[in-house]
């Protein structure tokens, strides 16, 4: 399973850097999508993959008897998903206000100052 996962991550990252380097605003978005997504599944990794328990302690026992499931790294992930998931709606506007002005979706527009003619 983990190993499954290992190489999941991988492409995540070598398709988010990819779409990254691209001159597109969308294509920047994606890779930064698929990067938060490859992050959220590292974490997870981390977290060592248990099958177990709930973490929950019983009225009778004082510390945990059995194999649990970790939590903080689900919260984590949790979380970052919240994150990407407003950084992602705040970017769509940004990028639709962006070719809205320039009219384009090349990066390379927004760096060249428009020379006016003399």
């Amino acid at each position: 399973m983990e190993l499954l996962l290992v190489v999941v991550l991988g492409l995540l990252y070598a398709a988010g850097i990819f779409l990254i380097l691209r001159r597109s605003m969308v294509k920047l978005l994606l890779g930064i999508m698929l990067l938060g997504n490859g992050t959220n599944i590292l974490i997870f990794l981390l977290g060592t993959i248990t099958k177990g328990k709930p973490p929950v302690i019983g009225p009778d026992q004082n510390v945990f008897q059995d194999i649990y499931a970790d939590p903080i790294p689900q919260s984590l992930i949790l979380t970052a998903i919240v994150i990407s998931f407003a950084l992602t709606a705040f970017a769509i506007v940004l990028l639709k206000r962006v070719y809205a002005l320039v009219d384009s979706d090349d990066l390379d527009d927004l760096n060249t100052p428009e020379e006016e003619d003399l």
